[in-house]
């Protein structure tokens, strides 16, 4: 069974009254903007990745895992010598 979210459209609207300023009705605007969670909505998914397959995963770690092999099997054989701690800024 596929269950799709909707993606609901926010919309807020104010208009300006008569005898008031524009800064007034900005401010307005960001209130109702604030209390419809338009914003915190936006910024939580502004950042999303995706959680990555189980077979990506397991490749990479078995990717990591012979890269680790070979360097200590060089490191044994002395074809390349032991890294030292950088300077990390």
């Amino acid at each position: 069974m596929l269950f799709l979210r909707p993606h609901m459209a926010t919309n807020v609207q104010v208009e300006k009254n008569q005898n008031e300023s524009s800064a007034n009705v900005i401010r307005r605007f960001t209130k109702r903007m604030q209390g419809s969670g338009v914003i915190p909505r936006v910024r939580k998914i502004r950042y999303y990745t995706r959680t990555k397959s189980e077979n990506v995963r397991r490749g990479a770690k078995l990717k990591k895992l012979t890269k680790a092999t070979v360097y200590q099997t060089q490191l044994k054989l002395g074809k390349i010598q032991e890294k030292t701690g950088g300077h990390r800024r």
